[in-house]
């Protein structure tokens, strides 16, 4: 009897892979000629070579809508779940619960409800942060996405400064130094190598630690890490100057041209680059008639009015030397 159930088996199965042959078959030749059949992508249809039968319209183009060019890309415009990102402890890989005790149809959840949706949001933070160290660097991303935000920076940014406190972590630089101030730390390099820098005063002013304390840590982590910043430029300052003090498009084309003047005569050599842009815009506005005065531009630079009096001083007579005569 088991011979018979075995032999009746492998007679369907046999007849199964005859069917599956057949039509794979098929769908590889035309029905009337026999010719190949060939899938047209652009009008979404499959089609013979030889006698021009359309075998199928209208397919479902299961491709996505979008080109990548290189892997990064592709996975940065998948739609299979959010995009990875540096900025976020787990890499915005684990699930997060959403805080509004609402239905999928917006309708409130009742008591006994909410208090289940409270629990698991509990136990779904335990989960994320499984040990000290993820703690650790999820307390301190959040930090920096706080100040970044405060400072107005953009998002690559943000990334790049999260890229260095991981940095920083896997290189054990944290004992004996405070989360704030080694997270704080890592906001100054990256708006420079992004062409936003931000001034150590600035970056002070958002930040829960001093200056002493972020000047040190500063020095210390890009040391460590071994990163290459170069020093920031001056002109990079002038846009921001010149808008939250609503100047005109002149007095930052004349900002930009006192600072390349002073830069080809020396004088930027140990000057700070924000007290000479911000010499540079208040010159420049003297120059083309606007008004504004050393107090309103030492607000925005956050710098002292003697400063910006010492260097636009300099950079009128570097402007008066480099002028041909």
């Amino acid at each position: 009897m088991t011979n018979i159930r075995t032999y009746t088996n492998e007679r369907k199965t046999e007849e199964e892979e005859a069917e599956r042959e057949e039509r794979a078959e098929e769908q590889e030749h035309c029905p009337e000629c026999g010719g190949r059949l060939v899938s047209d992508a652009e009008h979404a249809e499959t089609v013979c070579e030889d006698c021009g039968l359309v075998v199928e319209e209208d397919e479902i183009d299961r491709g996505p809508e979008w080109r990548a060019f290189d892997a990064a890309e592709k996975d940065e415009k998948s739609r299979v779940g959010a995009p990875t990102t540096n900025m976020m402890h787990d890499q915005g890989l684990s699930t997060n619960i959403g805080w509004q005790d609402k239905d999928a149809y917006g309708k409130a959840l009742s008591s006994r409800q909410r208090q289940k949706m409270q629990r698991l949001r509990t136990w779904n933070e335990r989960f994320r942060t499984r040990d000290s160290k993820e703690r650790n660097l999820k307390q301190a991303l959040g930090e920096i996405d706080r100040m970044a935000s405060a400072l107005g920076l953009p998002e690559n940014v943000r990334e790049t400064a999260s890229v260095i406190y991981r940095r920083a972590l896997e290189e054990d630089l944290l004992p004996g130094r405070s989360i704030e101030g080694v997270a704080t730390a890592p906001r100054h390099a990256p708006p420079r190598q992004a062409g936003t820098p931000r001034s150590l005063d600035e970056i002070s002013a958002v930040s829960r630690v001093d200056k002493m304390e972020l000047t040190r840590t500063y020095r210390y982590v890009i040391r460590e890490l071994g990163l290459e910043v170069q020093p920031a430029d001056p002109e990079s300052y002038v846009p921001r100057f010149v808008s939250d003090l609503d100047l005109s498009d002149e007095t930052e084309r004349m900002a930009r041209e006192l600072l390349d003047s002073a830069r080809k005569e020396g004088v930027h050599s140990g000057k700070s680059p924000v007290g000479l842009a911000a010499a540079g815009v208040y010159a420049a506005a003297l120059l083309t008639n606007e008004k504004v005065t050393q107090n309103e531009v030492s607000e925005v630079a956050s710098i002292s009015e003697v400063t910006i009096r010492n260097r636009y001083k300099e950079l009128l007579e570097a402007s008066d030397t480099a002028a041909p005569a």
